[in-house]
């Protein structure tokens, strides 16, 4: 995440930051659409702060390395629990699919505290997409999120980043009551 500011004008501390995100997609009864978090790793801890609407972030040694077109992701929750390995090769800039676009254009996202549901207004480019080449991947994210490990071929893109990005002010979500699914649905139990 690349200038991160809250309420749109507001530049965190350390504004530039590497994240890692397990997560799936929601919608409204009045259709809006978001983001609901399982996890995120992140290694600015200033975002914990987010803790207090529910959002499920946890403090990691989250590093980028390139080695020429290589790129090499590693993260380790502090205090242990689950960490990832990953080393992607970049390719051709992607003809930008449907599939795509409803992957990487989520404008919001949800959390749920003290018995409401939350939105979060978020604002960034367009993702640039590229495919992309998983040359080595270990995770434990997925089953630390409670998910069931995935299996068959993984939908692969990339990214240089996003930025800037802009926290619009979180408030209760309109039509929100009846939407809130349990954490137990949510994760397929």
């Amino acid at each position: 995440m690349a200038s991160v500011k809250v309420l749109g004008v507001l530049p965190l501390p350390v504004s530039t930051f590497t994240e890692t995100n397990v997560r799936t997609y929601a919608r409204l009864p009045d259709g809006k659409a978001g983001l609901w978090f399982l996890s995120i790793d992140v290694s600015n801890p200033v975002m914990l702060a987010a803790r207090g609407i529910g959002a499920p972030y946890h403090v990691g040694n989250l590093k980028i390395r390139t080695d020429g077109p290589v790129i090499h992701y590693t993260g380790e929750r502090r205090g242990g629990g689950p960490r990832y390995r990953l080393t992607v090769r970049p390719g051709a800039p992607a003809e930008v699919t449907d599939l795509d676009v409803w992957l990487t254009s989520r404008w919001r996202s949800f959390t749920r505290s003290v018995g409401v549901l939350w939105e979060t207004p978020v604002e960034h480019e367009p993702w640039p997409l590229a495919r992309g080449t998983i040359l080595d991947l270990h995770e434990s994210l997925a089953t630390g999120a409670g998910l069931s490990y995935p299996v068959g071929e993984p939908v692969v893109h990339f990214s240089s980043g996003v930025g800037p990005v802009r926290l619009g002010a979180t408030r209760p979500a309109r039509g929100g009551r009846t939407a809130v699914v349990s954490e137990q649905k949510l994760r397929g139990r």
